[in-house]
């Protein structure tokens, strides 16, 4: 009788536990996709806030890398705070600063109030990228499938990328831009309340079970952990300042601000397969190879964006997707890897700085070179940059096998 009730309750713990993952990977995915959504949405802004406040590219470079850059640096502050608050609390708390911000936008008349309100969102923003995946991790490596749940995490994060700027380029055919960014902010802080009920209580002790449970093991390797973290952070300022300059690319093939919407949309429906795709092919054919043959093909897809006619260029964009995000897919799924099972969260909150800083460097930079030089001549740099990737993920295969 004692063994039937010992069962009856290792079930009941088993059924509490997959539950309690199940709700933690859903906010998590939530959070991913949103807080993307949002990211991404400022490239469908960009053309319209160039005419409208009459700004350089290198304004409009410091707009998105205002986002960013906050987004950035404030990234390893929440994991700390986390630790004191709580991540459920940072999380939600973030992602209704994040929706705060747009509904500031919204009502923006100058240029000064929508930095102030970019600012706000990137750092309500910081608070996703480290917790929410050092949640998945925590939730997951009891029972295995942390690669499989981090895969569909980055897939939710391309998703919301992939709605909200379409579903607002399309708005704007029938409302006005101040009207849509309005609703993003509702949605924003609809998504925090949705967070605080989705996110299980046990969701912030995760880490303390790590000292009864198995754990992914980590290599601990500080040079293919540098190597990694610049491969991310090249990576990342490529697609970011490939992305800046997209909608200004299409504009001057002739595209209108919902061709532009579908052109981004087209380019995150690739990217989410390419994230789901990449992953699964690096598990087979192992991380370098996958580097190199998506970085490769993305340096050479950048280039026939820039020659190809408007018709071509749409017709490649889901391709060029696919590697464009495809390889931070197979970077994500190596951090926990690379680094000591005490030090994960800390080291996700580092990766992600480095890639996001990157990311944010990139608009101000190359925007620069774009108003001296040109829009094709910043993005063929940019194509050329990439191949940088090459070698260091050389190195970083190396810190994996030692």
């Amino acid at each position: 009788m004692n063994d039937l009730k010992i069962a009856s309750n290792s079930r009941d713990l088993d059924s509490t536990d997959i539950s309690a993952r199940r709700r933690s990977l859903i906010a998590a995915c939530s959070a991913h996709a949103v807080h993307d959504g949002l990211t991404d949405l400022i490239y469908v802004l960009l053309p319209i806030w160039q005419t409208q406040f009459s700004i350089s590219y290198a304004l409009v470079g410091l707009l998105r890398g205002s986002y960013s850059g906050m987004m950035a640096g404030f990234q390893l502050l929440a994991s700390r705070l986390a630790k004191r608050w709580g991540r459920e609390r940072m999380l939600v708390g973030g992602t209704a600063l994040a929706g705060v911000a747009y509904l500031i936008a919204g009502q923006a008349g100058g240029l000064t109030v929508l930095l102030i309100a970019l600012l706000l969102g990137g750092l309500g923003a910081s608070t996703q990228h480290p917790l929410a995946s050092s949640i998945v991790t925590d939730t997951y490596e009891a029972g295995g499938g942390v690669k499989e749940a981090l895969a569909q995490y980055n897939f939710a994060g391309d998703i919301g990328k992939t709605l909200i700027p379409g579903l607002v380029g399309l708005s704007l055919l029938v409302m006005s831009w101040q009207t849509s960014v309005t609703l993003m902010g509702l949605l924003g802080l609809a998504a925090a309340g949705l967070l605080w009920y989705l996110i299980p209580a046990q969701s912030d002790s995760a880490p303390d079970k790590r000292k009864t449970t198995k754990t992914i093991a980590g290599t601990g390797s500080a040079s293919g952990l540098r190597a990694l973290l610049l491969t991310g952070t090249l990576d990342s300022a490529v697609r970011m300042g490939f992305l800046t300059f997209l909608p200004f690319l299409l504009k001057s093939k002739g595209a209108g601000t919902a061709g532009i919407g579908l052109a981004l949309s087209l380019l995150f429906v690739g990217g989410a397969f390419g994230k789901l795709l990449c992953g699964y092919l690096g598990a087979r054919i192992g991380m370098m190879k996958t580097v190199w043959l998506t970085e490769s093909a993305t340096s050479l897809l950048i280039l026939l964006a820039v020659w190809l006619p408007l018709s071509g260029t749409m017709a490649m964009l889901p391709l060029l997707g696919l590697a464009l995000n495809g390889t931070s897919s197979v970077l994500y799924g190596v951090v926990p890897e690379l680094a000591r099972p005490d030090k994960r969260e800390h080291t996700f909150a580092l990766f992600y700085t480095g890639t996001i800083g990157g990311g944010a460097l990139s608009p101000v930079l190359f925007g620069r070179l774009g108003d001296v030089a040109g829009v094709p001549i910043a993005v063929i740099t940019l194509a050329a940059i990439l191949l940088f990737t090459l070698p260091l993920s050389w190195q970083v295969q190396k810190g994996l096998a030692s």
